[in-house]
Order: structure tokens, then sequence, then C-alpha cells
């Protein structure tokens, strides 16, 4: 099953589930983000799964933006790059047309 791990008014999340009608969405702000999965997604991306670009991060003191990333992510889930796709063992990070194919592929 393939899981979107994002936030249910995100626009970037919802082209990804309405481009892969079978996928769950997993709303990280009101479900959470199992940590594990979180650990793994950070292992695979680094630093790109934080997303700096936010206004979440804009309104973050420097103080709080020098935290550890998951922390970061834990406290704002808003802060995740979104959407995180996990299909079978493969996890995918963002929405474009590259990712559609391999989620699709993996799928």
């Amino acid at each position: 099953m393939t899981k979107i791990y994002g936030l249910k008014n995100c626009d970037t999340c919802r082209k990804a589930v309405k481009a892969l009608p079978d996928a769950v969405l997993v709303d990280v702000r009101a479900e959470g983000m199992p940590t594990g999965l979180l650990s793994r997604a950070y292992e695979k991306f680094g630093q790109a799964l934080l997303n700096t670009r936010s206004t979440t991060w804009r309104a973050l003191s420097e103080a709080e933006r020098a935290g550890a990333p998951l922390d970061l992510i834990g406290a704002h889930p808003a802060l995740m790059k979104r959407p995180l796709i996990v299909a079978g063992d493969q996890m995918f990070l963002g929405w474009n047309a590259t990712t559609e194919a391999g989620v699709r592929a993996a799928g």
C-alpha cells in the first residue's frame, strides 16, 4: 500500500493524492509521523527533509532553527518537505514527474 505523508491542505500533497488514487494520505499534523519512518526518511534524504522555505520555518527564532531536524519536525510537522511517499520499501520526497514515475514503478 502506498502512503503519502503530508498535510491535507497542502496543494502539492493534493496533487499527489489525485495522481495516486489508491494511495492513502496520512495528515502528519493530525495523525503525527511514525518515529521510525521519520528517522529512516532523514537517513535517506538528510537536510532535504527539512522545508526551510516554509512559513513555519521563517517564524522560528534562530535558536529554534538550530535544533535537531527530527526534533523540529516532531514539534512542527509542517516543517517536513512534502509529500513523503512510501511505496513498498521505497521512499520518495516531493512531487514532480520523476517522483510520480518512480512511485508508479514501485507501486
